[in-house]
């Protein structure tokens, strides 16, 4: 690392993080989290070649989701691509700000990868938020083949920071910006700008 480098955000929460806390206004557990956007490759209905991911709001600050894995998925012949496993990870840590009532974008994302994932297989997602401290939102997901008690296939840890709806408005692209703000419906504009960078 060079003088000018960033230091790399810890994954790991200080001593004086606090615990999340789910807004009350919360959809409750069980219910779907729907897309937050349309065009979102993970969980919007517009991607033809998307996740697709469906996310449920859990217990606490947890979210569960399923994606099929499409032959349009593939890393290597009939599994699935590490970095698509890894957006999966990420769309459902992602939700978990819907619960807090906050906009956070990933900060920092640190997957491992424990099994291939077949084309055609059904993989169950669960996430937790596990501290806060300042803007930073510490999390944890897996991802498990078979069933939501199958084995772990991929993991991850990661640090979301909160951010201004200013954020996506200074630094996306105006034809999409503008067109997800001249939406009519409140939610779906609001949403449109709930997660990533």
């Amino acid at each position: 690392m060079s003088a000018v480098d960033p230091p790399k955000t810890s994954l790991v929460p200080p001593p004086d993080a606090v615990p999340p806390v789910r807004h009350p206004e919360a959809p409750a557990p069980g219910e779907p989290l729907g897309a937050h956007y349309d065009m979102c490759f993970g969980c919007g209905g517009g991607q033809p070649h998307g996740l697709h991911l469906v996310a449920r709001a859990g217990e606490g600050v947890s979210v569960t989701a399923e994606f099929t894995v499409r032959p349009a998925h593939q890393g290597a012949p009939g599994l699935a691509h590490g970095g698509l496993l890894t957006s999966a990870l990420d769309e459902t840590l992602g939700s978990l700000s819907w619960l807090m009532h906050v906009i956070a974008v990933t900060g920092r994302l640190e997957t491992d990868f424990l099994r291939p994932v077949p084309v055609d297989a059904l993989l169950h997602l669960e996430a937790h938020a596990t501290a806060v401290h300042g803007r930073k939102i510490y999390a944890t997901a897996t991802g498990r083949i078979g069933g939501p008690d199958g084995p772990v296939a991929v993991r991850a840890d990661a640090v979301f920071i909160e951010v201004k709806v200013e954020h996506f408005i200074d630094n996306g692209r105006q034809e999409e910006i503008q067109a997800a703000m001249a939406d009519p419906d409140q939610i779906r504009r609001a949403r449109a700008f709930e997660v990533n960078p």
